[in-house]
C-alpha cells in the first residue's frame, strides 16, 4: 500500500515546483533586471514587522490595514504582522539606517519576495504572494516618476508580454487635496449610501470611489474627480509625466477614477491591467507617495515606487500562450559507460561548471538508453558519451542534440570546445 502525506500547503498559498517553477524564476528575474538596468540596489526586507509600522504608512482605513492583514502577538505581547507591501518597510529601513542622509539621491532600491494578505483565495488572488518592487526616494522630478513607470513598462516587455496597457491619473497634492476631500465628502454623504460605506467615506472618501459593488459605482458616476481640480503645481506635474512618457514611448490611458488600494499614494498614480485575467486584472502598480517618510518619523522626503505581481505576471503570460522560461534544465547532459568513465565525468562536469557551463549528469548506472532518454528531457543542448574506449584514446563523443550529429574531441579540449560553442 503506497503511503500519502497528510500535509498541503496552506490556503491560498501556491507552491513553484520544476519544470514550471522556470517560468516563475524567469518571470521575477526579469523584473529584476529592468531596474538594475536603471541602477537600482538590491534591498532586503524582513518579512514581518511592528504593526503599528503598516498602520501608519499604509492607512487605518484601507482594506489591507483594516480586513487583510496577518497579525500576530510575541511572546512579549508586542503586535507583528506578515508584510502586506513593500513600500513602508522600506522606508523603515531608510529612515533606521540613515540612507537618506548620504548625500546621493535619488536613493533608488529595488526587492522581490513574498508578502502576505488574509483574503478569501482565488485565481490570481494568493495569502502569500510573489512580488517585485522598487522605490526611488529623494527627489521630486516628473522624469522620475517617469523612469519609474518605464522600468514597469520595460519589464513586461521583456518578458515577451504584451496584452496589458498602463492606467494613470493623479491624486493631487497637499495644495488640493484637502478642498478637494471636502468636495467629495459632501457628495458622498448625500448619496443613500449603507452605513459602512458613509462610514468609510467619513474617514477616506477616495476609497469610496474604489468600491467594486455594481450599485456603488452606479452612485458614485457623477462624483466630483481629482484631476479635474488639480492645483496648478500637480497639474503641471502630471502634464510633464505624460510627456515624458511619450518621449520615453510608453502608452498609456488617463484613467481618472483610479483610486489605489494604499493611503500613502500622491500626485502620480498608475496601475498595469491585463483584461485576460478577469476580475484580478491588475498586474503591478504604484505611485508617489511624498508625505510618507515624515509621517514615519523621517526626513520630509518625496518618494515613488511600485509593486509588480510576479504570480499574476505568470498568469498573464499564460493566459497569452506565451512563456519566459528556458525549457532547457542544462546545457550539457553527460552518460558514462563504465566505473572508470563514470569517474573521469564527474570530474569533468565540474571543470565544465567552472567554466560557466550548466551540466547534468546521468546517475543511477542507466544503460545507455534509459540515459539517452534522461539527455532528451533535460533539453541540453549537448550530450558528452564517455566509455571505456574512449578514455583509452582519450576522447569524448559530443552529440548535437537539435541536429544528432555526434564527433569525438580530445578529452583535453572539450571544455573550451563547449564553452565556444555554447557562447560563455
Amino acid at each position: 500500500m503506497t503511503k500519502t502525506s497528510s500535509f498541503t500547503a496552506p490556503k491560498g498559498v501556491p507552491d513553484y515546483v520544476p519544470p514550471g517553477s522556470a517560468e516563475f524564476v524567469a518571470v521575477r528575474d526579469g523584473l529584476i533586471h529592468a531596474a538594475r538596468l536603471a541602477g537600482y540596489g538590491h534591498i532586503e526586507l524582513p518579512v514581518f514587522e511592528q504593526t503599528a509600522l503598516f498602520a501608519r504608512g499604509v492607512g487605518e482605513s484601507t482594506d489591507v490595514v483594516s480586513k487583510e492583514m496577518w497579525t500576530f502577538a510575541d511572546r512579549n505581547g508586542e503586535s507583528f504582522t506578515l508584510r502586506p507591501e513593500g513600500t513602508a518597510g522600506v522606508m523603515r529601513a531608510v529612515i533606521q539606517h540613515g540612507l537618506d542622509k548620504s548625500g546621493q539621491l535619488p536613493l533608488k532600491l529595488c526587492y522581490a519576495g513574498p508578502f502576505f494578505r488574509y483574503e478569501r483565495p482565488q485565481a490570481g488572488r494568493y495569502r502569500q504572494l510573489q512580488q517585485v518592487g522598487i522605490e526611488a526616494i529623494g527627489v521630486d522630478d516628473p522624469a522620475l516618476d517617469a523612469e519609474v513607470i518605464a522600468i514597469a513598462d520595460a519589464g513586461f516587455r521583456s518578458l515577451g508580454l504584451d496584452g496589458f496597457r498602463l492606467e494613470i491619473t493623479s491624486l493631487g497634492d497637499e495644495t488640493c487635496r484637502p478642498q478637494y476631500r471636502e468636495l467629495l465628502q459632501e457628495f458622498l454623504l448625500g448619496l443613500p449610501l449603507d452605513e459602512e460605506t458613509r462610514r468609510r467615506a467619513e474617514i477616506n472618501p477616495l476609497r469610496v470611489l474604489d468600491d467594486k459593488r455594481p450599485e456603488v459605482r452606479e452612485l458614485t458616476a457623477n462624483a466630483p474627480l481629482m484631476i479635474d481640480h488639480l492645483s496648478e503645481s500637480a497639474k503641471t506635474h502630471f502634464e510633464q509625466v505624460l510627456g515624458h512618457l511619450d518621449a520615453l514611448g510608453v502608452p498609456y490611458v488617463v484613467n481618472p477614477r483610479m483610486v489605489r488600494g494604499l493611503d500613502y499614494y500622491t500626485k502620480t498614480t498608475f496601475e498595469f491591467v491585463h483584461d485576460q485575467l478577469g476580475a484580478q486584472s491588475g498586474i503591478g502598480g504604484g505611485g508617489r507617495y511624498d508625505g510618507l517618510m515624515a509621517e514615519l518619523g523621517g526626513q520630509p522626503l518625496s518618494g515613488i515606487g511600485f509593486g509588480i505581481g510576479v504570480d499574476r505576471t505568470v498568469l498573464a503570460l499564460a493566459a497569452e500562450g506565451k512563456t519566459a522560461a528556458d525549457p532547457a534544465r542544462c546545457q550539457v547532459y553527460g552518460v558514462a559507460l563504465g566505473d572508470a568513465a563514470k569517474a573521469r565525468m564527474v570530474a569533468l562536469a565540474g571543470e565544465l561548471r567552472g567554466a560557466g557551463v550548466s551540466v547534468d549528469l546521468a546517475y543511477g548506472g542507466r544503460g545507455m538508453k534509459g540515459a539517452m532518454k534522461g539527455a532528451d528531457r533535460s533539453g541540453a543542448k549537448y550530450t558528452l558519451v564517455l566509455g571505456d574506449r574512449d578514455l583509452a584514446d582519450h576522447t569524448i563523443g559530443v552529440k548535437e542534440m537539435g541536429t544528432g550529429d555526434q564527433r569525438q574531441v580530445p578529452l583535453g579540449e572539450v571544455v573550451g570546445v563547449l564553452r565556444d560553442a555554447l557562447g560563455n
